[in-house]
């Protein structure tokens, strides 16, 4: 194992070297550029997303009387100006109007966007500061029509630091904005495997290192010297993305912050996308040992490419699922256990699960290694089990 490790960072330090001091590199840098109008596009996908986030929900904490009249007007309102004029209204039973009970089951309860209290002629809205704006020109409208007389209603408001449902939003944002920025990188750089191991193997260079090195070495080798490659050009967008918003004065401060807080999260977006990248660069280096020619290459990457796409819709379908089947399925499945994982980093702060997740996908990786290594023994090497018997079989057939 020492061997094989030793070997690989050879391979590694010599791979890394001849891409970062190559002139194709600077080019290299300059690739998001391209396919920024992919990411665009991209966002166009969290409209099912969004539906799913954008369900308010407000509670009201009236007298009985009050609360069924409130709901028999936001159905006569809903019936004549649209079903998403007025958010869905609840009774809370188990609290009271004081304000203090008001916003304890504001932070208790995820589901509630805002409350109602007070009374109709004296309605009292509580919430987060953005959902209390925005529902209270509608809140207003609602009390006025129930009391069924021309008068005005002043609705008084009172603002909660951040309510669980707004946070939830906000994390769900941010847990979007991880997985998208995830797939991205990875569709664009984790290719480059395939074409550098191919390229090898037309100049017959790949042969040479075999002769002398372990196969398994050449290819980890191979595998980290492209993830850091990618991993400094990450790093020069990243600089130059942070520099460019701090001279337009950006407001950082404004973007949600993540359940984990952003130092762990900014770790374990290096980590799930090194993770990833591992993932799929090891899948491509058995595509390459299977390909022959370009031609093939891209006949036999294009299947990777679309059930690429896939399993990151299932870890995007699967962000306002927690807990349920489907994204745990996702977790599990090691594809798109990086970017569920990362959407749970966003969501969810306990951070044991992520050194689980982590450790099941590093095995997976090195099973898809191994794999990788078996069939580029028997298809280019022609040195494994099946080599072996079709060369017995010739020895005893003469042919």
């Amino acid at each position: 194992m020492i061997e094989i490790i030793r070997a690989a960072f050879v391979i590694a330090r010599r791979d890394f070297t001849a891409i970062i001091f190559s002139k194709s590199f600077f080019f290299f840098l300059l690739g998001p550029l391209f396919p920024l109008g992919i990411g665009i596009a991209a966002g166009s996908l969290g409209s099912q997303v969004s539906r799913d986030i954008e369900n308010p929900v407000i509670g009201i904490a009236t007298s009985a009387d009050d609360a069924d009249i409130l709901l028999a007007t936001r159905l006569r309102l809903s019936r004549s100006l649209g079903v998403n004029t007025i958010p869905e209204l609840v009774i809370l039973k188990d609290v009271s109007g004081r304000e203090a009970d008001v916003i304890a089951k504001l932070n208790s309860d995820k589901s509630l966007t805002a409350i109602i209290s007070g009374t109709l002629d004296a309605p009292v809205l509580s919430g987060s500061e953005s959902d209390v704006k925005r529902w209270q020109g509608k809140i207003a409208l609602l009390a006025e029509t129930a009391l069924s007389q021309p008068v005005t209603v002043d609705i008084e408001t009172i603002f909660v630091g951040q309510t669980s449902s707004a946070s939830e939003r906000d994390q769900l944002l941010t847990a979007q904005a991880g997985q998208a920025i995830l797939i991205l990188l990875t569709m664009i750089l984790a290719g480059m495997v395939l074409s550098n191991l191919v390229e090898e193997k037309t100049n017959k260079i790949i042969e040479i290192l075999a002769a002398a090195i372990p196969m398994d070495a050449i290819f980890l080798g191979k595998l980290f010297a492209m993830l850091g490659m990618a991993l400094v050009g990450i790093a020069v967008w990243s600089s130059v993305g942070l520099s460019i918003a701090f001279l337009v004065g950006g407001n950082l401060d404004a973007i949600p912050s993540p359940a984990v807080g952003w130092p762990i999260y900014c770790i374990l977006l290096v980590l799930y996308f090194s993770m990833a990248y591992l993932l799929l660069g090891s899948l491509f280096l058995g595509i390459g040992a299977m390909a022959t020619t370009v031609r093939e290459v891209q006949t036999l990457s294009m299947p990777v490419t679309m059930g690429q796409l896939l399993v990151f819709f299932l870890a995007y379908s699967s962000i306002t699922k927690l807990g349920e089947p489907m994204e745990w399925f996702a977790v599990l499945f090691p594809f798109s256990s990086p970017f569920a994982m990362i959407a749970r980093a966003a969501q969810m702060d306990n951070i044991w699960q992520h050194g689980l997740a982590l450790i099941w996908q590093g095995v997976f990786t090195m099973i898809i290694i191994r794999f990788s290594v078996m069939l580029f023994r028997r298809n280019v090497m022609k040195s494994g089990q099946a080599a072996r018997k079709k060369s017995l079989f010739a020895r005893v057939t003469g042919k």
